[in-house]
């Protein structure tokens, strides 16, 4: 049974995570390098793949606080809590440097807030061991996706690379956190899934 007083802080972490500006407790990656002139096209390039990685942080806020909220080992929710807080950090990153880039966040949020939230509160309710496989295969997905980016970044953004960098470091280590806490390897046809959802995502946060 979920704890009301949970989900009511659960609630309020969303509203923060969409509504408010995010906070770092470590510098910014790259904010000692130089913002080197891109062009309109590079910039808006930039822009839109920062806007995207916004956009997933925003996903990983929602998938922790609920996986976080239905997680039944304090282990468990220790590293769920743990990896949240680092996505925070990644929000603050990518919100910063989408607006140096004159960028803006995307107006699809929201749903895919409350999309993600559902998807980890229902992981959470079907045992720990599936929660921290689904939070180390997503962290997976998430590094390729990350990889993909740095491909595609203008070679000259070195401050938008620096953050990405940094990021999908992060996320990897989160993955094997994840899996030395007892996460189990996901059925294929679900890492499938999750794969085709990913890429509806992306697809639309970059444009929107």
């Amino acid at each position: 049974m979920i704890d009301l007083d949970k989900f009511i802080v659960g609630f309020d972490k969303g509203l923060r995570t969409l509504f408010a500006p995010a906070q770092t407790a470590r510098n910014v990656p790259g904010d000692a390098l130089m913002d080197a002139p891109l062009d309109d096209t590079q910039r808006r390039t930039s822009a839109a793949l920062m806007r995207v990685n916004h956009t997933g942080e925003i996903c990983a806020q929602a998938l922790y606080q609920g996986q976080a909220l239905t997680a039944r080992d304090p282990s468990a929710k220790d590293a769920l809590e743990h990896a949240a807080r680092e996505e925070t950090e990644h929000l603050a990153w990518t919100e910063r440097r989408i607006a140096e880039l004159g960028g803006t966040k995307s107006v699809l949020n929201p749903l895919f807030y409350a999309g993600s939230f559902a998807l980890g509160a229902v992981s959470g309710l079907l045992g720990d061991k599936w929660n921290l496989g689904f939070l180390a295969e997503t962290e997976r997905q998430v590094v390729q996706h990350l990889e993909g980016h740095l491909e595609r970044l203008p070679a000259d953004d070195a401050k938008s690379r620096a953050i990405v960098e940094q990021m999908r470091d992060d996320e990897a280590r989160h993955a094997t956190s994840a899996i030395n806490h007892g996460g189990a390897e996901l059925p294929g046809p679900v890492k499938s899934a999750m794969k085709a959802s990913s890429k509806v995502m992306t697809g639309t946060a970059y444009w929107l």
